[in-house]
C-alpha cells in the first residue's frame, strides 16, 4: 500500500512539474508573433548589417538608460514580494547588475559618440518609454508576484533571444557588436534561466485565472519591447 501511495505521489509531482514547465512555453507562444515581427524590424536588421544610422542607436541608448533605471526599481519592488528568500536575493542582484553592466557598456558607447553619459541618464523619456516604464512599475507594485514577474520577463527573454539571433550573424560595426555580445553571451543566459525557473515554479502554485492574467501582462510587455525599438527607429518625440 505504501509503495502504491509513493508511486502515486511521484506521478502527481512529476505531472505538476511538467505542467509548470509548460507554462513558460505558453507564455512564449503568446508572444511568438510579436517576436517574429521584432526580428524583422529595421532597427534590428540594421544592427546586424551595419546600416542602422548611429544617431538612431544613440537615441536608443539614451532612452534605454532611462528605462534601465526604472527597470531596476521594478525588480526591487518585485523582490520585496518574492515568496522565496533566494528569489528575492536574485532579483535584487539583477537590479544591481542591470544598472552596473549595461550602464558601463552604454556609457562607453555614448562617450565614443561624444555624448555625456550623465546627461543621457537625465534626458527626458520619449512617449513609448514613459508608457512601458509606467506599465512595469504599475504591475510590479500593484499586482500579484506572478503578474509582476510576467511583466518584466520579456525584457530578459526577448533580449536573450534577439542577442543570440544577432550574434549568429555579427555586425560590421564595433559598437553594434559590443551591444549584441552583451545579450547573446552565456552570462545573460544564466539570468534569464533563473527568472524562467521562478516563473515555472510560481505557475505551479497558481490558479488558471492567475496564469491567464500573467499571460496578458507578458504579451503586453512583449509588444512594448517591439515598440521600444520602433520608438528608437522613429526617434520618437512628444507632440505637439
Amino acid at each position: 500500500m505504501r509503495r502504491i501511495l509513493a508511486v502515486a505521489i511521484f506521478v502527481f509531482l512529476s505531472a505538476s512539474a511538467a505542467l509548470a514547465e509548460e507554462f513558460t512555453n505558453d507564455l512564449w507562444n503568446a508572444a511568438e508573433p510579436v517576436y517574429q515581427k521584432t526580428l524583422e524590424h529595421p532597427f534590428l536588421t540594421g544592427l546586424s548589417d551595419g546600416t542602422l544610422p548611429k544617431r538612431r542607436f544613440q537615441f536608443y541608448l539614451v532612452q534605454d538608460a532611462q528605462y534601465l533605471r526604472v527597470f531596476g526599481q521594478a525588480l526591487s519592488i518585485l523582490a520585496s514580494k518574492a515568496p522565496d528568500e533566494e528569489w528575492a536575493a536574485t532579483l535584487n542582484q539583477h537590479a544591481i547588475d542591470t544598472l552596473k553592466a549595461e550602464r558601463t557598456l552604454h556609457d562607453s558607447i555614448l562617450q565614443s559618440y561624444g555624448v555625456d553619459s550623465r546627461a543621457a541618464r537625465t534626458a527626458g523619456m520619449a512617449p513609448t518609454a514613459v508608457a512601458y516604464t509606467n506599465h512595469i512599475l504599475a504591475v510590479t507594485s500593484q499586482r500579484p508576484f506572478i503578474e509582476g514577474l510576467a511583466a518584466v520577463l520579456p525584457c530578459y527573454w526577448i533580449y536573450e533571444k534577439v542577442g543570440k539571433h544577432l550574434a549568429a550573424k555579427g555586425s560590421p560595426e564595433k559598437e553594434y557588436n559590443e551591444w549584441i555580445a552583451m545579450y547573446g553571451g552565456g552570462g545573460f543566459e544564466s539570468s534569464v534561466k533563473a527568472v524562467l525557473h521562478m516563473m515555472n515554479e510560481t505557475a505551479g502554485r497558481e490558479s488558471a485565472e492567475g496564469k491567464r492574467r500573467a499571460t496578458e501582462q507578458f504579451a503586453r510587455s512583449a509588444r512594448y519591447e517591439y515598440l521600444f525599438w520602433d520608438m528608437a527607429w522613429r526617434e520618437e518625440r512628444w507632440l505637439p
